[in-house]
């Protein structure tokens, strides 16, 4: 069944159809847009501001709602800009506080939201309070502000517990003190130029609630709070015990995430947040290790989202997902959250690769597997999540098809994770190539001046001019299934779904007049005919006797009008 995009609302009929909505994220098709990646205006080979601004007519006519953008804050890119120097300013590289403010009014006229990234737990080893801290030495009243101390052993040469960096290697290090002499240690969970706030300390969260409102100010819609999880730390900073510890992460509560005493931070923050007008929100990147845990961030008066993590990580098996489907569901119900639903972002490989491997493998891997078998599914994984109840993240380029780019050199990789001996992956760099735009050009339409990580030589056949108007592309998919999202209320809305009886490995349900197939399997499925096809992420038969097949791997919507 070949695709027709959608009409793209005209920018008067998007602002009008922006007002009229309220409780607009608990529905939302949110866009991640990570911004040197994603368009370079100067040629630098670094996407910017400016590139973001250029292309915001793309993604309204996309069909999303708003545009969550990764950092751009001052920062000397330790961590591609989440180790943030200055939370008041943009980095040169992208531009300057003036292109900030000329992207979220273009955005409002086109009736995009803006959410930005929050970055709490820790800060970049260059901001102007680390920098005291150093320069004044041990018993500096900005020390207070992180969390330094002395070490263990007879010399303070061993780390004050044994936690270690989710970059691999231990999270403390150790300074150098004025004097020239071997110091304290400070605590970074991150990579050593991240060193962790002391959320103790009130002015961090006075610092923090001033980042707020002086953002809110310039006019953006919400903001994504990057380790939402992490602010608090346990008291007294016990060891856990153990080594391997990030093969615990999501499976239990650790001394250092997911304490309690972080949804006193949030319910102070959401104060600030409703006294502002037009519904501005928090998202939570919060690593949990359940979905119930995960409702805590989003209860009435704390944030309104939470990233469902355990969704992304599920394999392409229709028992699995079912399950992981009524949990979130049966979770966010109690505290009146939407559920959120999402398949990529920067931190993890591409979908349309993960789906194209052996199941097992997580949610880093370095291997292409089969690309046609990745894409079918990946397709087919993106109907079935936009026909969930809730909101539903996209990263910039899954509407492409975009797999992620697992051959690049060794040299060319900026992930710091690749470059400390344990830890994550440090494969992050093959989700982060910018995305083409164009068949031609020396980056495929991202700019003048090259990319800053390379492009594959077949981007251009994947790129947004080669989809457009091509029948069946994944960019035209991508159109006609967030038109149809918008044009029927049943989708997105509501916090249940109706399962109808299915052959196995098929997931079948319905919303109202809607009805939603997905078969999982890699073989084709008779199923019952539920109904009139809207849209299929494949060649699908119309049905006949009451029966309909269902190819491998495709998931197609329905409707049981005439």
């Amino acid at each position: 069944m070949s695709q027709q995009p959608s009409a793209a609302p005209t920018p008067t009929s998007a602002v009008a159809t922006v007002a009229k909505r309220r409780d607009w994220w608990r529905d939302a098709v949110i866009y991640q847009v990570y911004p040197r990646s994603f368009a370079d205006s100067n040629g630098d080979g670094m996407g910017d501001l400016e590139g973001v601004r250029s292309r915001l007519p793309y993604l309204r006519d996309l069909g999303v709602d708003a545009v969550w953008l990764s950092p751009f804050y001052a920062s000397p890119q330790a961590d591609a800009g989440y180790d943030v120097a200055d939370y008041r300013a943009v980095d040169p590289m992208f531009g300057n506080l003036l292109d900030a403010d000329a992207l979220i009014r273009d955005a409002r006229e086109l009736g995009l939201r803006i959410i930005v990234d929050l970055v709490p737990n820790h800060s970049s080893d260059q901001h102007e309070w680390f920098k005291r801290a150093l320069r004044e030495g041990p018993g500096s009243s900005l020390r207070d502000r992180y969390h330094f101390m002395p070490g263990k052993g007879a010399d303070g040469e061993l780390p004050p517990n044994d936690w270690e960096s989710i970059f691999g290697g231990p999270a403390w290090t150790r300074v150098t003190e004025p004097d020239g002499n071997p110091g304290e240690w400070y605590l970074h969970l991150f990579a050593p130029e991240q060193p962790d706030f002391n959320w103790e300390h009130p002015a961090v969260g006075d610092e923090f609630r001033s980042v707020l409102r002086f953002w809110l100010d310039m006019g953006v819609d919400g903001f994504r709070i990057d380790v939402a999880h992490g602010l608090v730390k346990a008291a007294g900073l016990p060891d856990l015990g153990a080594h391997d510890q990030l093969k615990l992460l999501g499976n239990d509560v650790m001394p250092f995430f997911d304490q309690d005493g972080v949804h006193e931070i949030y319910r102070q923050w959401r104060l600030i947040l409703d006294e502002y007008s037009g519904e501005r929100i928090f998202v939570a990147e919060a690593w949990t290790p359940t979905v119930e845990r995960t409702a805590n961030y989003v209860r009435p008066d704390e944030l309104h989202q939470a990233f469902n993590f355990q969704y992304l990580a599920t394999e392409w098996d229709a028992e699995e997902l079912r399950e992981v489907i009524d949990r979130t569901l049966e979770a966010m119900r109690p505290v009146g959250a939407p559920a959120t639903w999402v398949l990529s972002n920067h931190d993890v490989t591409r979908h349309a690769t993960r789906f194209a491997n052996p199941p097992g493998l997580g949610t880093q891997i370095r291997t292409a597997g089969d690309r046609e078998v990745g894409l079918r599914r990946a397709r087919a994984a993106t109907l079935l999540m936009l026909a969930l109840p809730g909101s539903a993240y996209v990263y910039q380029g899954e509407e492409l098809g975009l797999p992620d780019v697992v051959d690049l050199p060794d040299e060319v990789r900026q992930d710091p994770a690749y470059f400390r001996g344990a830890g994550q992956d440090g494969f992050r760099d093959g989700c982060r190539v910018p995305i083409p735009w164009t068949r031609e050009g020396s980056s495929y339409g991202f700019g003048e001046g090259g990319s800053w990580l390379p492009q594959p030589s077949g981007w251009g056949e994947l790129s947004v001019e080669a989809q457009t108007g091509a029948p069946g592309s994944t960019l035209e998919l991508y159109r006609t299934a967030l038109g149809i999202r918008r044009a029927r209320p049943e989708l997105g809305a509501g916090d249940s779904v109706e399962w109808l009886k299915a052959p196995a490995g098929v997931l079948a349900f319905r919303r109202g007049e809607f009805v939603c197939v997905a078969n999982t399997t890699g073989e084709a499925v008779t199923t019952p005919a539920y109904g009139r096809v809207l849209l299929a992420s494949g060649e699908v038969n119309e049905t006949t006797d009451g029966e309909a097949k269902l190819p491998a791997d495709t998931t197609v919507w329905l409707t049981t009008t005439t």
